[in-house]
């Protein structure tokens, strides 16, 4: 390995470094006790090179939430083998389910956190791409279960919503402990399923 091929292994492995502590970070103080100089800290290096390679904590907090979408599309690589586009529907919504329960820390800075938004705002030439991804893939997939005549036709966009809307309060309320308010820690995780099922036999044709 040449020398300029060992330095951009060396600064791959302090930005992997960083985003380390950073989710740790996270996970464990929140957004408001989530800082450049904590981060440096925990992987004792000096704020300035935290710097070097993240403009403020925005940035890193919007390439964790870019993680947390590869980590979601490798929760549905069993999708796959499903071939009933209806199933794999309801296969979507129980993936979607469980890795927000799973990995609530990228579920917040994925869908709950303003903060990687802000930042695409900020920054030119930058895209949601890995929500884009995940909205494209449940639009297909609704399209191609009213193609096939196993649910109702309608717009593409509003039952989208629905279903994301639908799942995303699910893992929301269970995220922020307002689910054992209404029933009790056991049950849970199987009536989210329940409605889940409830919700998609509603869009079923008759």
């Amino acid at each position: 390995m040449g020398i300029s091929e060992r330095k951009e292994k060396q600064k791959a492995e302090l930005k992997q470094l960083i985003l380390e502590a950073s989710v740790k970070l996270f996970s464990e103080h929140g957004y408001d006790g989530f800082s450049m100089r904590k981060i440096a800290e925990m992987i004792e290096y000096s704020p300035t090179t935290v710097y070097l390679y993240f403009k403020d904590k925005n940035e890193i907090l919007f390439d964790l939430h870019e993680i947390g979408f590869r980590k979601f599309e490798e929760s549905n690589r069993d999708l796959l083998t499903i071939k009933n586009p209806l199933l794999r529907l309801h296969k979507m919504g129980e993936n979607y389910i469980k890795f927000g329960l799973e990995n609530p820390e990228y579920y917040d800075l994925m869908f709950l956190l303003p903060a990687p938004m802000e930042f695409i705002d900020q920054v030119n030439n930058i895209e949601w791409n890995g929500g884009d991804r995940a909205l494209t893939a449940l639009k297909g997939l609704i399209q191609e279960c009213i193609d096939k005549k196993l649910i109702k036709e309608g717009d593409i966009n509003a039952i989208a919503m629905g279903i994301w809307g639908m799942v995303h309060g699910l893992v929301s309320l269970y995220i922020r402990r307002r689910c054992d308010k209404l029933i009790k820690e056991e049950e849970i995780i199987p009536t989210m399923y329940q409605s889940l099922n409830w919700m998609i036999n509603v869009l079923e044709v008759d």
